[in-house]
Formats: C-alpha cells, structure tokens, sequence
C-alpha cells in the first residue's frame, strides 16, 4: 500500500503490486489489488501488463500471483500460482504411477523454467530444479512450450534461441508436427542419458498455460515408452480439464 506523500516512481508501485501478492498468500482479483494497493485501475492495469511480460506476475482466470522469475529470486520458494494448484495432485499422481519424475514447465522471456518438481522416489532419477530456466531450444518440455506458443512470441523466442546449425524452417516443420501430435519426446538432447515426454496444458480457448513432462533415465524406460506416453498425455487431459472448468 501507498501511504506517503514522497513522489512515486513506476518502479514502486511494480514493487507495490508485487509485495502485496506475496502477503497474500494466494491469487489476488484484480478488484482486491485495487484495494490493497490503492493504485487507480489504469496504473495498476500498466504494472500487472509488464510484471506478467517479465514474468514476475502469473494471470489465470482472472486472478493474480506471483510469477516464475520470483522463483528464480528465491529458489524453493512455494508460488501461489493457479497453473500449480491445478496440476500439483495429478503431478502426484503421475509420479506413482509412472514411478518417475514429474515437471511442470512454462515459458517465459525465452527460457522454459520449472514451477513444480515431482521426484522420483528411485536412487536413480532425473530431475529438473524447481526455478531453473534453460534456453528454449532443445529437449521435450522446451519443443513443447515453442510449438505452442503464439506467433509473435515463438518468433522472438527462435530469433534468440536458434542456433546456426539448423534452419528455422526445420524447426517450424517440426513444431507443427508435434502440435498435431499432442505430445513431443525428446532422449538426450539436453543431457546425456535422459529420456522426456511432455504435454502441452491447455486453459481456457485451448491457450497453452505450460507443459507436463515426465523425465527419467533412458536405459530404465527400454521398451516402456509407450505406457509412459499414454500415462502423461492422458494426466495432461485431466489437468487441462481442470483449468477450463470454471
């Protein structure tokens, strides 16, 4: 909240809106924030718009929290997000039954950063750290996340990601076969020796939200892809699902 008479920059009042997404503890209406920041609906309108480009602000279904570049400030930290809400028991669920690990990903300024991590319980496994971003460029969950993308976004996020090696007309191609597909698997494209399947998570509009990817060690899932495919395509459903219905 505001409360002195000192001139406030833009730089505050983004702080403003922020600080009071983290008090609260869950996601904020926009009529809530207006309310606890006392900003007048047109600059907090212009804080959210920049905050959610930046990543800094998640928005689902008309609610506000705080976004993945907070998690990156503070590894570990438990974001009331929407998108984790929904997906977190399924994610569970996944993890039990496929007996590996579990990721929830989105896309943001270029990267694919992880919201949510299920562990695999073998000594074995694969994991990708809750908060860290990686290039969007190769590996499932990054395949997944380009191929979804709207079109002014997939443009910038390849001119800042593609690689000389190979030609951006290649890789449309690709991406359009995996949005027919459903689902893109990836083996040691990222590390050596993993294997992924991830699943774009569709909200309202059929708008992708982010990914479900399981991960695990290659030799462990010889001959099991298919089952593991299945499971996590059909765990992305009921998630999606869930985010559509009001």
């Amino acid at each position: 909240m505001l409360s002195d008479s000192r001139p406030v920059s833009a730089v505050d009042r983004a702080l403003v809106v922020l600080a009071t997404l983290a008090r609260h503890g869950r996601a904020m209406t926009a009529a809530e924030l207006l309310h606890q920041t006392q900003l007048s609906q047109s600059t907090l309108y212009r804080q959210l718009s920049s905050l959610k480009r930046w990543g800094f602000v998640l928005e689902g279904e008309g609610r506000y929290a705080p976004g993945p570049l907070s998690l990156q400030l503070a590894l570990g930290f438990d974001m009331a997000s929407h998108l984790v809400q929904h997906a977190q028991a399924d994610m569970q669920l996944l993890a039990q039954q496929s007996q590996e690990s579990v990721g929830l990903i989105v896309a943001v300024n270029g990267q694919a950063i992880c919201l949510d991590m299920i562990e695999s319980r073998q000594a074995l496994r694969c994991s990708f750290e809750k908060g860290r971003g990686v290039p969007l460029q190769k590996g499932a969950s990054a395949k997944c996340l380009l191929a979804h993308l709207p079109p002014g976004e997939l443009n910038a996020a390849l001119d800042a990601n593609l690689g000389e090696e190979r030609p951006r007309a290649d890789l449309l191609a690709e991406l359009g076969a995996i949005r027919k597909a459903g689902f893109v698997v990836s083996n040691g494209e990222v590390d050596p020796g993993v294997w992924g399947v991830s699943v774009p998570l569709l909200g309202p509009g059929k708008r992708a939200l982010g990914a479900l990817t399981l991960m695990a060690p290659s030799m462990r899932v010889h001959g099991k892809h298919s089952p593991l495919i299945q499971m996590t395509v059909v765990t992305a459903a009921r998630i999606s699902r869930s985010l559509r219905t009001p």
